[in-house]
């Protein structure tokens, strides 16, 4: 069998251009928090379902454990700082005015292109990963922005 390295993997999957969210919660005692993830997508209609995947070694890993809700929030053209800042290790801390409190009392981020406010429905394990399936409670969309796209390790505008 043949072995694949990490930076190959790496490599490959990023030609697959994705959309770039922020996992947001309240747990563990913490303030409000949020992660960027762009390992985002649907996995169920019925019920509406949705996935993102931890990886293992973040420094938010124990407070996801003891959440019972979160926000997936994909983000708007004009959010690529909160991105930024988000996908720093020890920078997960919402600021004030970036988000309220939504219908479930986890936070949701202002001016997304959608936010969909979860319920945890299951956690798995997937190698260096833990797989967050979430059962879509509440949708807030704002159609007419444009999405931020993450391809090839860059960000990027859709043409």
């Amino acid at each position: 069998m043949m072995s694949i390295s990490n930076s190959e993997l790496r490599i490959a999957t990023g030609l697959f251009p994705t959309g770039v969210a922020i996992v947001t919660a309240v747990a563990g005692g913490l303030l409000p928090f949020g992660m960027t993830v762009n390992s985002f997508t649907s996995l169920s209609l019925d019920p509406p379902l949705v996935l993102w995947n931890l990886q293992r070694s973040s420094d938010t890993v124990r407070a996801w454990q003891e959440a019972d809700t979160f926000a997936v929030n994909i983000l708007a053209l004009e959010q690529e700082n909160l991105s930024n800042r988000h996908a720093t290790k020890g920078k997960h801390e919402l600021h004030v005015g970036d988000y309220k409190v939504g219908m479930i009392g986890c936070p949701v981020l202002t001016e997304s292109l959608t936010s969909m406010e979860c319920k945890v429905y299951a956690r798995y394990e997937g190698g260096d990963h833990v797989i967050m399936i979430g059962e879509v409670v509440n949708i807030e969309s704002n159609p007419d922005a444009e999405p931020l796209v993450f391809h090839r390790g860059k960000y990027k505008q859709v043409a």
